[in-house]
Order: structure tokens, then sequence, then C-alpha cells
């Protein structure tokens, strides 16, 4: 549990403000250099066609996310600086062309009204998260439980191809991505109070993107999935 008697001081609220800063910062560029590359992918016949006929590149590119989102969740604070951008915009553009295959599945409009809910209530439970002074800490344990539960769920539904199983795993999802963009915030507040390196400082900034970038497009993705119009 943290100590919420903590007196945080006006130098320490300025240091956590310039970390949150570059956090969201770096998951803004990485969300605009997804979305730009879904929708020029998207919209590309040649590479649509390859990627339907040719199931190999969307496993590899599948294998490629899980890789480098594994290296820098893990190995971030290892990484020169520079190859630690290097990864989380190459994983961004990745995610981008993974996602092009939303828009075979669900309308345009569908896709917008999705996402612009996504950014409001990610938006809203993140600022809950910076503003509030009520540890979220409990809370965040019992999400990321439900979170394995929600992988496990979805796994076994790979070979069952149960729609209940589905329709629960959906709105679990939206509950539980929700409540992370709070409690996910006020975690990496505490990042901001901490004595670092610049070079660490900026590595740790886009450790944070990409936490808070991850909830984002889990959160998307749930929505899409529960009230997307389908083609």
């Amino acid at each position: 549990m943290r100590d919420e008697n903590i007196v945080i001081s006006h130098e320490s609220e300025a240091g956590i403000s310039i970390f949150m800063s570059k956090v969201y910062a770096w998951m803004t560029g990485a969300l605009v250099l997804s979305a730009l590359v879904a929708w020029q992918a998207a919209t590309s016949t040649a590479f649509i066609e390859y990627m339907t006929t040719h199931a190999p590149l969307f496993y590899g590119l599948m294998i490629g996310e899980l890789v480098l989102v594994i290296a820098l969740a893990g190995f971030v604070k290892r990484m020169p600086l520079g190859l630690a951008i290097t990864a989380f915009v190459l994983y961004s553009a990745v995610t981008g062309l993974t996602l092009s295959t939303i828009f075979l599945v669900y309308t345009a409009s569908s896709i917008a009204k999705a996402f612009f809910i996504t950014a409001g209530m990610f938006g809203t439970m993140s600022f809950y998260g910076y503003v509030t002074r009520k540890d979220l800490t409990n809370f965040g344990s019992f999400l990321f439980m439900s979170l394995i539960g929600l992988v496990i769920a979805s796994l076994v539904n790979l070979f069952l191809n149960s729609a209940m199983i589905d329709w629960i795993t959906t709105y679990a999802g939206i509950i539980i991505f929700t409540g992370l963009a709070a409690y996910d915030t006020q975690k990496l507040k505490y990042f901001g109070l901490m004595a670092m390196e610049e070079d660490m400082f900026a590595k740790m900034a886009i450790l944070g993107a990409l936490t808070l970038y991850l909830d984002f497009i889990n959160l998307f993705l749930s929505l899409l999935r529960a009230f997307g119009d389908r083609r």
C-alpha cells in the first residue's frame, strides 16, 4: 500500500507533470501512427489481398507485435534510448498493420464511433487516476487478476467458439481496461517522483506510454466487438 499521507512538494508536482506530459505525448504519437498505418494498409487493395491470402504474414505480424512488446516491457531499462524509441515506433506501426484487418469486418463509421467513445472513456478514467488521492493499488491487483482470467477464457474460447464466452469476455474487457486506465495512470505518477537520470527518465516515459497505449487499444477493440456494425 502506498502512504496516502505523503506530502508532494511543488518540485515533485512539477516532476510528475513533466513525466506524464512525456508519457501522453509518446502515447498520442503512437496512436496517431497506428491509425495512419492501419488506414493506409486498409485502403491498399494489394496489401489487403496479400494479407487475406497469405495467413503466415498476419501471424508473423502478430508474433512480431508480441516480441516487441515483451522486449520493451521487460528490457527497456537496459536498452539504449535510441533502440527503445525505435522499438516503440516499430511496435506502433506493426500494430497498425494488424489493426487494418478490422476494416474488413466493421464499417468505417462504427470504427470511428468506437474510437471516439474509447477516447472519451479513457480520457475520463485516466484523468481520475491522475487527480484522485484514493489509493488504487488493491483495485489494480483485482483488475490484473481479472485480466489473467480474461486471457485464459479467450484462449479457451478459441477451441470452444462459444458465443456466450465471447460475449462475457468482450464486456469484461470493457470493464477491465476502463479500470486499468485509471490504475495505470496513478501508478505512472509515482515514476515522476523518482530521481532518475535524463536517459532513464525518457525510457520510463516510453514504458509508461506503452502501458497506456495497450489499455487504450484493448478498450477500443472491446468496444468495437461489442457495438461495432459488421459489414
